[in-house]
C-alpha cells in the first residue's frame, strides 16, 4: 500500500471540520495556490469569493471571527465544501490586510 492510500484510508476517518482543517494545511504547505477563489469585478463588487458562488471571502473570515466553527459555517452556506474553506483560509492568510479592510467597510455599510 503506498503512503497515499494509507492518508486516503486515514482521511476517511476524520469529521468534516477536520477534513477542513487538513486540506488548510496541505494547501499551506505547497504554496500560495487560491484555484478556489476568484475576483470578478461584476460579482460582489470584485470582492474575492469561493468559486462557484457569490459568497465573499470577507463574510467567511468574519463568520468564523464571529465565533462560528467550520461545521456551522458549512451548515450556514450549504453551497460550500470543505475544501472552499481552506481555501478561503489560506488566501485569508496570504490577503490579511484587504481581507480586514473589507470586513471593515461591510461592518460601516
Amino acid at each position: 500500500m503506498t503512503t497515499a492510500q494509507e492518508a486516503m484510508q486515514l482521511i476517511s476517518l476524520l469529521s468534516l471540520p477536520e477534513k477542513a482543517q487538513l486540506l488548510q494545511w496541505v494547501i499551506q504547505d505547497i504554496g500560495s495556490n487560491f484555484s478556489g477563489i476568484q475576483l470578478q469585478p461584476n460579482v460582489a463588487g470584485g470582492s474575492a469569493c469561493i468559486v462557484r458562488t457569490r459568497i465573499p471571502v470577507w463574510a467567511i473570515v468574519q463568520a468564523r471571527k464571529s465565533g462560528y466553527s467550520d461545521a456551522a459555517i458549512l451548515t450556514a452556506y450549504p453551497s460550500l465544501r470543505a475544501e472552499d474553506l481552506a481555501n478561503a483560509w489560506a488566501y485569508y492568510h496570504a490577503h490579511r490586510s484587504a481581507i480586514e479592510m473589507e470586513i471593515i467597510e461591510n461592518e460601516a455599510a
